[in-house]
């Protein structure tokens, strides 16, 4: 892979500059972070070279200083709201996330159920959590959140708020997912630090957009594409341009609530620390760019994954028009067509061929692989045993697997398992891989090129089971589809 991001500068250059801000506001920073602290797969597609745990590993290098509080809204909590990308709970993942963060020697101080208004899911998560020890804070649902200041910053708004013990100088605020409150959380610390006389501070650590390239770079605009389904705009922010004479680039939803902040700074603190929403964040990426067309031949493949996915989306119920038409739009902005993800055409071209679902694989060197529907296999199946075979440097024509090993295996489905379709997915080949490798020394080698799929592109002709998605996902594949059904495609033949 071609790395255009130095990921050992921005550890080290983040790290400092995070150290500078708790300096800055007498040794008690409340640091918002935005977009995942580890697991951020987007910045580093984007930004090849940048590691998806940086910012977890960065903070690790102020582990003595910091203690992080994990955010969760009562309301996603009471919609079982789903991490799309782990396809776990955001109530599942907050366990998960002080799980890693421990295992890492980070510290966290507690969990904070942020706009609550009596949920009974809320209440019986929070009993959850204490009964494993865990400390539980709440953070109430606030008439006229955020713009009827006066109340919001008095005793009956953030004053009725669960004060947040915490000891140690760097608060780090993270969350599941975006609109967990976190930044509410900050504010309404601030407001019970300053009238218990302890003066502290606030900064947002947002990776994107980058404040320091292009407004219409790609990377900044692979970022709205990312949030189509939050409608955020990237702009130049003004009150940076008025105050500085400097151009730099924010989100819509910052530079729309940053008077109402300005307010709130006010009214907390006696004025406000900063003059613009660029003011507010420590991000150091955009300054650990060292090549700047591997970054923007990432991110033109990242809109094209992202219009993928929100085509898919749509088909399959879960997604908006709006969404399909924004990203739409960006790709023109970027420049960049769909038949530039190399496997789209290679496996349209290759159901063109056989008549039936197909996909494609591109390897890491470039190479491109497809895979057929058969009797017994689907084309996900196919694709995976033929990548690995020529990963492997096994012939094509060679069975890694044995015919006569897969059709017990289809018997089990139909006869036993009451399953319609005799094809194997994914999962069940990789298994029968396996079971073959213990006799077979080329199953074996296959086996082992396992790891080298990660990172590879797929593309497949029609949608996927959520079996073969999740299986991929597991892979570190990087998959999109076509956005239709194979029950559809049999249909309008």
């Amino acid at each position: 892979m071609k790395i255009g991001f130095d990921n050992d500068k921005y550890l080290k250059m983040q790290s400092e500059h995070i150290r500078e801000r708790i300096n800055q506001f007498g040794n008690k920073l409340y640091l918002e972070f935005g977009g995942k602290l580890f697991d951020d797969y987007h910045a580093s597609r984007v930004l090849p070279g940048f590691e998806p745990d940086s910012k977890l590993r960065m903070l690790m290098q102020l582990s003595d200083q910091a203690e992080i509080v994990i955010v969760i809204s009562a309301a996603d909590i009471d919609k079982n709201k789903v991490r799309g990308d782990l396809g776990i709970t955001y109530d599942e993942d907050v366990l998960r996330l002080m799980e890693v963060f421990t295992e890492r020697g980070l510290y966290v101080g507690s969990v904070c159920i942020t706009q609550y208004s009596g949920q009974e899911s809320a209440d019986a998560f929070k009993k959850r959590l204490e009964k494993l020890g865990i400390k539980v804070y709440v953070l109430y649902l606030i008439p006229g959140y955020p713009n009827n200041t006066s109340f919001i910053v008095s005793d009956e708004g953030y004053g009725k708020n669960d004060y947040i013990e915490t000891t140690r100088p760097l608060v780090v605020i993270t969350a599941p997912g975006p609109g967990s409150g976190k930044m509410a959380t900050c504010l309404s610390q601030l407001y019970h630090e300053y009238k218990r006389g302890v003066k502290a501070g606030y900064a947002k650590f947002e990776t994107f957009p980058i404040w320091n390239i292009p407004l219409k770079h790609p990377v900044n605009l692979a970022y709205e594409a990312a949030t189509a389904d939050l409608n955020d705009v990237n702009m130049i922010d003004p009150f940076h341009l008025e105050a500085y004479g400097e151009t730099t680039i924010n989100y819509n939803r910052d530079v729309e609530v940053f008077p109402v902040l300005q307010a709130m700074f006010e009214k907390i603190m006696g004025e406000c620390p900063y003059k613009s929403p660029t003011d507010m964040g420590v991000n150091m990426a955009g300054n650990c760019i060292v090549d700047d067309e591997v970054c923007k031949e990432a991110a033109r493949q990242e809109i094209i994954r992202r219009y993928y996915k929100s085509m898919e989306a749509l088909v399959r119920g879960t997604g908006r028009e709006e969404e399909v038409y924004k990203i739409e739009l960006l790709l023109k902005q970027a420049h960049v067509t769909i038949e530039e993800r190399k496997v789209v055409p290679a496996a349209l071209k290759r159901e063109e061929e056989t008549g039936a679902p197909a996909a494609a694989l591109e390897l890491p060197d470039g190479r491109i692989v497809t895979g057929k529907t058969s009797e017994l296999l689907g084309a996900s199946s196919a694709l995976l045993l033929n990548a690995l075979k020529e990963l492997a440097g096994i012939d094509h024509d060679k069975h890694v697997i044995s015919p006569e090993a897969l059709r017990p295996i289809q018997a089990l489905k139909t006869e036993y398992l009451g399953s319609k379709n005799p094809r194997l997915h994914s999962d069940e080949t990789l298994i029968a891989l396996s079971i073959s490798a213990a006799d077979n020394e080329d199953a074996k080698l296959a086996l082992q090129q396992i790891p080298k799929l990660k990172g590879c592109q797929v593309h497949t002709s029609v949608l996927l089971s959520q079996v073969d998605i999740l299986e991929f996902r597991k892979l570190g594949v990087e998959l999109t589809c076509e956005p239709k059904s194979e029950h559809a495609k049999k249909l309008q033949k």
